[in-house]
């Protein structure tokens, strides 16, 4: 869908991202009291699984508030699902990477503010040695040469762009609590890892500004399996990324990972990540 509005001054802007597990469900657990308190310009959601009218109802509050949606439904029911939150409408949304698999999955949904492109991202997870697996690599490798032509476009226009959502992949060692126990498993695969050192490579234009504020800790974990006690171990996975340009990388201040206080106070498997671009 698409829509169109006066401009939004681009900095400084709060952008937060976070994966729901499901749309319907997050309202019901406390979603809408976090959306009313953020202080996030844009927030984008990833995993919503609802179309449009689904997703519609669930935010009804948060809409009526003033909030805009934009929404890349899934194809199949009860699956995938991105959006993208605004206090202000953008001037133009565009969905998909241009790859004609992905095109309905609703994986993918990015929406201008001003000159900063925010888009919201559920990469595929997998399971080794599976058809899924063999989509997230798919997805991978029409994604890479997306984000190339991103960064390109953004520069040339004199524009920003923030990549943000749920990448099921944990990059480094200090992303994943158990990585010994997980270097075999999707998420933190060899291959999955290099890809992702790739797209942050010097010389290449994007940044993870997440860990650039956090450079020496482990973590911020973002996702916590609900089985066992993961979250009260706070054995997690930092999966949730704002991958940036250059320019705007600059400008990122504050990055939080809204982790809640308490295992019965989480209104999704994922916590918030929010930064600040000032």
């Amino acid at each position: 869908m698409s829509v169109a509005s006066a401009t939004v001054p681009s900095v400084p802007i709060t952008v937060s991202t976070v994966n729901v597990n499901g749309i319907r469900a997050a309202a019901r657990k406390g979603m809408l009291p976090w959306l009313e308190a953020t202080d996030a310009d844009v927030v984008c959601l990833q995993e919503t699984r609802a179309d449009d009218g689904e997703l519609t109802k669930a935010l009804a509050p948060a809409l009526d508030a003033g909030w805009h949606l934009a929404s890349a439904a899934p194809s199949v029911k009860g699956r995938n699902g991105v959006a993208v939150l605004s206090r202000t409408a953008p001037d133009a949304v565009r969905v998909g990477i241009g790859a004609d698999e992905f095109a309905e999955a609703g994986r993918y949904i990015e929406a201008d503010f001003g000159d900063v492109t925010v888009a919201s991202l559920y990469l595929p997870s997998g399971a080794v040695g599976t058809e899924r697996q063999e989509e997230k690599e798919r997805f991978m490798a029409a994604f890479a040469p997306y984000l190339t032509a991103l960064a390109s476009t953004a520069q040339a226009a004199d524009r920003d762009a923030v990549v943000c959502g749920d990448w099921n992949i944990a990059h480094t060692e200090r992303d994943i609590k158990a990585w010994k126990t997980n270097r075999k498993n999707s998420g933190f695969l060899p291959e999955e890892r290099e890809w992702i050192s790739a797209l942050l490579a010097e010389g290449a234009p994007w940044r993870d500004v997440v860990r650039d504020l956090h450079p020496d800790v482990d973590g911020p974990y973002s996702w916590w399996s609900y089985r066992g006690k993961a979250f009260d171990n706070d054995a997690g996975w930092r999966i949730d990324y704002h991958l940036v340009t250059d320019a705007l990388a600059e400008r990122a201040k504050d990055a939080v990972t809204e982790r809640a206080v308490a295992y019965d106070q989480r209104w999704s498997d994922h916590s918030p990540v929010t930064v600040s671009y000032r």
